[in-house]
């Protein structure tokens, strides 16, 4: 026995070094991909300025950058990178990021005649750039090959669509073609238009589908609080709502979206002793995830996100299956500011939307009058 506990922690102690070290590997492999990464933006952000510089003011003919070109693989035979297309590539990212980098001002120190005459490969090297560049995050900016960067300037100049492009392609790992496609897809003007956090936290191709299936409003028009019994309550709650919802789930889950099967509403839900009672509870097949919706009557407030968030981490760990993708999160409330729920819901690691809905009495009278009567849809069907 005694010789079987020794074993094991020998053994515990052996796939810890393991552990510890194979983490050390890939950080400093990440680091050394990284540093190689910025040197060579460095070097071409150089090359760039220096290109830009001579052949923007009429010091260099047309063809000269082809000659260049043709001459350097003469005199450096291999050498890739360097063709007329790709030094061309190398003056468009310094002209378009020298005017928001910003270098400090010992790397800042050679004239524009100078800049004709000395590549400074080191202006851009991340012990030079200055800090005053705050809106730029430096790691996210030196992870990415020149050939992403140049994918991304292609596409776009709208600094904050790159910043964009840039952090997602490091968050996802990206390769180049992947890039590509989400720049077809215009996953920024999808992102930016939407309040949930689905191209963050998911994986691409999931997210999109989130993205396609979730609205930012939803009109309820089924849901008339006029003609619920509310005179015994002072105001209309959500469990109002919610019961109104229930008693048309059909029509409910219809307007919601496709491949959604309703699990239950006020789900029971218990961790710690404390026992939670989620709005309503969905599963929908297309995203193989469950789908959790929490009502709320008003405006919306962050608080409602905390309270959203415990009941997907709950329902992550004691409900959800092993096959099955984290859990979705939807808040769904009278009136929220976009930019408000963007900047609330955009550090949280899990994804959530937020969502508005009208009922029959929102409607103004001329909307109203201008839907179907359901007696007479009754009698037609």
């Amino acid at each position: 026995m005694e010789k079987d506990n020794k074993y094991r922690e020998e053994l515990q102690s052996y796939n810890n070094a393991v552990g510890l070290i194979k983490q050390a590997i890939l950080q400093s492999q990440y680091r050394s991909v990284k540093l190689i990464t910025g040197e060579q933006l460095s070097l071409y952000f150089g090359i760039g300025r220096y290109v830009s510089v001579n052949s923007r003011n009429g010091t260099w003919g047309n063809s000269v950058i082809n000659r260049i070109s043709e001459q350097l693989k003469r005199e450096l035979p291999g050498l890739r990178g360097f063709s007329g297309q790709n030094i061309r590539n190398m003056r468009s990212f310094a002209e378009y990021w020298e005017k928001y980098l910003k270098c400090s001002p010992s790397a800042s120190i050679l004239k524009p005649t100078d800049l004709q005459m000395v590549i400074d490969i080191d202006a851009f090297s991340l012990q030079k750039w200055s800090t005053i560049s705050t809106e730029i995050n430096r790691d996210d900016f030196l992870s990415i090959s020149f050939s992403h960067h140049m994918e991304i300037l292609h596409k776009t100049k709208d600094l904050n669509e790159i910043l964009f492009y840039i952090h997602q392609t490091v968050l996802h790992k990206w390769d180049k073609y992947d890039l590509r496609d989400r720049l077809k897809e215009n996953i920024y003007k999808i992102n930016n238009t939407a309040t949930n956090n689905f191209i963050q936290t998911m994986p691409i191709a999931d997210a999109r589908k989130a993205v396609g299936m979730f609205k930012d409003e939803y009109l309820l028009d089924y849901i008339n609080v006029e003609e619920i019994e509310i005179n015994k309550i002072e105001d209309v709650d959500e469990r109002i709502v919610e019961s109104a919802i229930i008693s048309n789930i059909k029509k409910f889950i219809m307007t919601f979206g496709r491949d959604f099967a309703f699990v239950g509403n006020q789900y029971n839900l218990e961790v710690f002793n404390e026992v939670l009672f989620p709005d309503l509870l969905f599963f929908n097949r297309e995203l193989n995830c469950l789908v959790v919706i929490e009502l709320k009557k008003g405006t919306f407030k962050s608080s409602y996100i905390g309270q959203l968030q415990t009941y997907m981490k709950v329902l992550d760990d004691k409900v959800r299956k092993p096959h099955e993708n984290p859990t979705i999160g939807i808040l769904l409330c009278k009136e929220a500011d976009k930019s408000f729920v963007e900047y609330v819901i955009r550090d949280y690691n899990t994804p959530m939307g937020v969502a508005t809905y009208k009922t029959t009495s929102d409607m103004d009278e001329k909307t109203r009058n201008s839907l179907p009567n359901i007696e007479d849809l009754k009698k037609l069907l």
